[in-house]
């Protein structure tokens, strides 16, 4: 389509109107300004440097510096630093817009901003970068661009002194929290346009950007870029530290943390900080206790969509991870991680105290409370110590002797949720804690771990008395009454002491003529399950032979 003679006419660039070395503008106010061009083609300002294409632009911009006052709009009250503004604010309370492009129909404030439309229709790009031959279809985006190569940054923030190459108006929304552009759909609301654009594609379902290999469609131009490197396996983003590649740059902004240490991600409800926002969106959830992922079997609630994949694994019995050595299956890739190290005999884990190693970090961390003197958590009750925030918390329960977990089953009541959790399971008949070496499953979690060590061999709780080391901590508590030869548990009926409640228990029964263990071939009752099993050799002929 032909485009307006007027508009054609003044979509080329003149050279004639961009030949000035130096104007003088008076007048304005009690101020005058030297404009001096800094090249053939474009004039500068020398109050803040901007550079302008015109000399009607530039008397244009000198307004704003002139301006000593705030302009006030008549419609609204809405106040304006620059004189500027509030002429391009006016065009709001204008129900026509002036400039319609003949071409698509679309309506513009301001007749410069048609003519560079004007440009998108016939694909004209006149002006051109010297430096990486870019092309612009307009003049101010070049002068912009130009900055890249200058790194020229002449806009500064007021509030935090950041440089920008470009205005600081978006910028500045992220002081004042101002969103200008909502959304008609819903309430949503965005400091820039762009965001505002590429929100609405959600809302429309449009995604006009193909790709020419597979056809695989994108709301997003940056997104289908990204995915082409997908084809073309190209990685133009490298880090300055290790030299890594990415395909992305967001994915290389996010690795140079890894460097920097820069965590700009902070908690509002603790001082806790993140190098990724999905990180702390994730550990949001742990204030405001929000689950929303829920499993379709058993209504288990998870924080992380990865957690409840990981989780469905209990139902559908998959194990997509395959050890190399044993080829042993497993659910979880941290569980091969971990039964590697049976393989590799390595103990990455190292206690800084006493240079111990284990191969599991819940070792390490059961090694230290056992060898550490510190303990900042005190009893206010007791003045009893502990290393960790959740022990102590458990041991208030027994001066409050509160129990607010009941059990919907029996109605037994707990003093910790975790504890309820675990008595359920003798209900429910659940084990979904399985170990990755035999596949025994057990109900309870530290059952697993303890559980484990039998096949990793480690014993990391040892004796103050003679170093033998133990791999559950109830057995290091029974080998210390060896040495002590205290007798903590007393019988009310006779007074006779003993050193584990299970042998007190066991001794009760003598009292109370009670024979709870019965044989299943000849219904003889016994006190203790020992006497049993002594008794079922009668039957069985099995012979237990010194070795």
């Amino acid at each position: 389509m032909d485009l307006p003679a007027s508009v054609g006419d003044s979509i080329a660039p003149s050279n004639d109107s961009l030949q000035v070395s130096e104007i003088s503008v008076k007048g304005l106010g009690d101020k005058g300004y030297s404009i001096t061009g800094t090249t053939e083609k474009l004039r500068k300002c020398d109050v803040c440097g901007l550079l302008l294409s015109s000399k009607q632009k530039l008397l244009k911009h000198l307004q704003i510096h002139s301006t000593e006052q705030n302009s006030v709009c008549e419609e609204c009250g809405k106040t304006f630093s620059e004189r500027g503004k509030l002429l391009q604010h006016l065009h709001v309370h204008k129900s026509v817009k002036t400039y319609i492009c003949d071409v698509c129909g679309k309506s513009f404030k301001y007749l410069d901003i048609l003519k560079a439309h004007f440009l998108t229709h016939t694909s004209a790009k006149p002006y051109a970068c010297d430096v990486c031959s870019k092309n612009f279809t307009r003049l101010t985006s070049l002068v912009n661009h130009l900055r890249i190569h200058t790194d020229e940054k002449p806009y500064c923030c007021e509030v935090c002194y950041k440089e920008f190459s470009l205005n600081l108006e978006t910028h500045l929304r992220t002081h004042t929290k101002e969103k200008p552009f909502a959304c008609d759909f819903c309430t949503k609301a965005f400091s820039q346009k762009k965001n505002l654009q590429r929100h609405l594609l959600t809302h429309t379902k449009e995604k006009p950007f193909a790709c020419d290999l597979c056809n695989k469609t994108f709301s997003q131009k940056s997104h289908l870029l990204a995915h082409i490197r997908t084809h073309t396996k190209e990685k133009p983003f490298a880090c300055d530290f290790c030299y890594k590649a990415f395909s992305q740059k967001p994915h290389l902004e996010v690795h140079l943390r890894m460097h920097t240490k820069e965590k700009p991600f902070a908690c509002d409800f603790c001082t806790k900080t993140f190098s990724l926002q999905q990180n702390l969106k994730t550990h949001l959830r742990t204030h405001i206790k929000e689950k929303p992922f829920a499993c379709d079997f058993c209504c288990k609630r998870f924080t992380q969509m990865v957690h409840l994949k990981t989780h469905l694994r209990i139902h559908s019995k998959e194990k997509p991870f395959s050890c190399n050595v044993c080829n042993k299956v497993f659910s979880q890739e941290t569980i091969l991680t971990r039964h590697l190290r049976i393989h590799t005999k390595d103990k990455p884990f190292a206690c800084d105290v006493c240079d111990k190693t284990f191969s599991q970090q819940s070792c390490l961390r059961k090694h230290l409370q056992m060898n550490t003197t510190e303990k900042p958590f005190a009893c206010e009750f007791c003045e009893k110590a502990f290393c960790q925030r959740w022990d102590l918390k458990k041991h208030l329960y027994t001066h409050t002797k509160e129990k607010p977990f009941p059990c919907d089953f029996c109605g037994k009541s707990f003093s910790a949720k975790p504890n309820l959790i675990r008595h359920l399971r003798i209900h429910t008949k659940e084990k979904p804690f399985v170990c990755e070496f035999c596949n025994k499953a057990f109900s309870d979690q530290q059952n697993l771990k303890t559980h484990i060590w039998i096949h990793t061999e480690e014993k990391p709780f040892a004796c103050d008395f003679c170093h033998k080391a133990f791999s559950q901590n109830t057995t290091l508590k029974r080998h210390l009454l060896t040495h002590t030869k205290e007798k903590p548990f007393t019988c009310d009926v006779c007074n006779k002491a003993f050193a584990l409640k299970s042998r007190l228990k066991s001794h009760l029964l003598t009292h109370t003529n009670e024979k709870p263990f019965v044989c299943d071939f000849c219904n003889k009752a016994f006190a203790q399950k020992s006497t049993l099993n002594k008794h079922m050799c009668t039957h069985t002929k099995k012979v237990f032979t010194c070795l």
